[in-house]
Parts: C-alpha cells; structure tokens; sequence
C-alpha cells in the first residue's frame, strides 16, 4: 500500500471485511517486528451503539485484533477517551469494547484516567497521555462523520481522545482547528481504518446515521480527512485544521493526489446530501470556545425544535462557550453561561435538557 493510496471495501459482515481489507493493505509489512506494542484507538466519543452513528463498531475493531493475532502479533492495547461529560468505561460498556476487550485478551486504557506527559508539537506544547509513547504502533479507527463545529471528523481530530480532559477544555479555548493540527505533529499514526459503516454526517454525537456499508485503509491522515472534506461538499478552506496540518508536514491536504482503490466487484457509490443540516442550525447560536459535548448537544436539541416549528420562534440568539464566563446576556446553555439572564446549567447539558429548556423559553416569550 502506498502512501497516498485510500482502500476501500463495502458489504455488511464489518468484521471479515475489515480483515479481508487489511490483508490486501499488507498491514503485517509495516509492522517492524511482531513483538511490537500496538496501540489501537477507536472513537468512543460517547456511550452510544455504533449503529447510532457516533461510535466505531466493535467489529471492526475485532477483525484489526483477529488479524494481527493470526499473524502472531500478542502484544495489543485498546486506548480511548470519551469527551468531557462523558466517562470513558460507560461508553466502553454500552459500545461492547468490555466484551471485544474480555474475549480477545486485549487490554483497555481509559485515557480519562491516564497520566499526560508535555510534547512539543512543533512549536505548540500540549499535554498527550502516557500510553501513546508507550506504544510502538499506532492503528487509528476512526468514524467517518460531521461534527457541529469543525464540520467534518475522522483521521486527525481522532487523536483528540489521546489527550487529557484538561487539554481537550483547552483545544476548545484555543479555537481547535490549530491545536487538532499541532497535535497530529507529535500523535504519530502509523495505519489508519476509517469506520465509514453509518456515521452521522450532521452530528459528532450521532442520531441521524447515513448507512454506507464501508471500510476504508489509509497510511495519509491528512489526505484522508481531505479526501472525507470533498466526499461532505465541503471545501478544504472549510476546515482549517487540514490545510494547517499540511503546512506542518502531517502529510498531504490535496485530496485530488489521492488514489482511490475500490476492493468491493459490487461497490455502490453513495450520494451524499449537498445540504447539511448543522449550516441551517448555527445561525441560531453564538459559539465561542465551546466543548464539543456542550454544543454537540445543543445542535441536536435545536433539530428538534426546527423539526417541530419552534425555533423560527426564537427572540434571541443562544450564548454557549467559555469564552461566556463572567458574562452576562439573556440567552445561555451551560455553567460558562451562569450570569445570564434565562441560563441552563450542566457541564455539559444532556441535549435533552436543553431542548426541554428552550422549548419552555420559547413558549414562556409568546
């Protein structure tokens, strides 16, 4: 497999497709010996099932440990954290990594929980948890999905769950697209296995899956997660932390210089909605620093009320962030937005929560 080659398989048995796929990458002939460490780390964003759009599928990180076992590599740790408001070991429960972790003999690192180390990522100091240096291999397996601040999320910003809580609130304060980048300077991927099965192409969070039926492989993040920015309709300028990335030598932002192999006889192209519905929903908000749990929740609670007629009714714009804290105003969601006026606290909000306290608000003005 060569570096700016994307492999792609589709079907529905995740986990044999995901073997077959990474017998045809030769992954054993990037793997210096077999008695390296192999880290693998999955997006485990929240305690939500796969098929809800959010989540990598168990499978397909079933067929990365059967495959390597199979060819004799023992040493394998699974490593993962959830976003602020989340813990770490709900989601590995509601997402079957217990059972993947109990039956393959393979080790989990809650990176929640784990120590950090400082490493400069070429002129940007940032905190990454102790188990990435520990490890001698790295397999990415992201989600191919949108997210509702940086619009699109797979290869690179995945490395955000190898970070602290700490440093992830101050990715967010940092405006994430420049921290996402420098990141990926000292978060070295060595393979990468994208989940492209059902994510949701609106949410980080999930809740409206698109079903695609694949897998692919990649050695380029960033011409993967360009090539992910054009497959969305978004153009690259749409999302500054690739061509950043680019600049630093992370690897290739063109997505045109990538090669696209379809390993499926019957593979199906999918045809994805120019429209998405984050675009419609931001005009409602201002954001400023907020976490991605925080305003992931409350863009899915404003589908809701747009779905049901109500948000057009909204007098005021809705304040999140901690760029709020201090700060007064009338409209806000979160403890950053403590001094509003009418103000919701929870850090984060569940987005049921918040749509329950808009909705009353809303009501309360007519």
């Amino acid at each position: 497999m060569k570096e700016n080659e994307i492999l792609m398989i589709q079907g529905t048995d995740y986990k044999d497709m995901t073997k077959q796929i990474l017998k045809q990458s030769d992954l054993m002939s990037r793997i210096e010996n077999k008695d390296q460490k192999i880290g693998i780390k999955p997006n485990l964003v929240s305690p939500t099932e796969a098929s809800y759009g959010a989540t990598t599928h168990p499978e397909v990180v079933a067929g990365i440990i059967e495959y390597l076992q199979e060819n004799g590599c023992g040493h394998i740790i699974i490593m993962e954290g959830s976003w602020v408001g989340d813990k770490t070991q709900d989601a590995f429960s509601v997402c079957g990594y217990d059972r993947l972790s109990e039956k393959y003999h393979v080790p989990f690192i809650d990176t929640q929980r784990e120590k950090s180390y400082t490493c400069d990522c070429d002129g940007m100091d940032l905190s990454i948890c102790n188990c990435v240096k520990d490890v001698d291999f790295l397999i990415n397996v992201p989600v191919l999905k949108g997210h509702c601040q940086t619009h699109i999320t797979c290869a690179l910003k995945n490395m955000k769950g190898l970070i602290p809580n700490k440093e992830k609130r101050h990715f967010h304060s940092m405006g994430l697209h420049k921290p996402i980048a420098h990141l990926n300077c000292g978060i070295h991927q060595d393979f990468i296995v994208v989940d492209n099965i059902c994510g949701d192409l609106d949410f980080e969070d999930g809740g409206n899956p698109v079903t695609m039926n694949c897998i692919w492989t990649a050695l380029d993040p960033v011409l993967c997660d360009a090539y992910v920015c054009h497959l969305l309709n978004y153009n690259k300028q749409d999302v500054p932390y690739i061509g950043i990335a680019d600049e630093l030598g992370v690897g290739c932002g063109d997505w045109k210089k990538a090669r696209i192999l379809k390993c499926s006889d019957d593979f199906q192209e999918i045809e994805i909605p120019k429209k998405r519905k984050i675009v419609e929903l931001e005009d409602a908000v201002d954001e400023v620093d907020s976490c991605s749990a925080c305003y992931g929740y409350l863009i899915p609670a404003l589908d809701k009320l747009k779905q049901e007629g109500l948000l057009d009714k909204l007098d005021t714009k809705i304040s999140i962030g901690q760029g709020y804290r201090g700060k007064s105003g009338k409209l806000g969601i979160g403890h950053c937005t403590k001094k509003f006026e009418y103000h919701l606290d929870g850090c984060p909000p569940t987005d049921n929560q918040i749509y329950d306290f808009l909705k009353d608000y809303i009501l309360y003005q007519q």
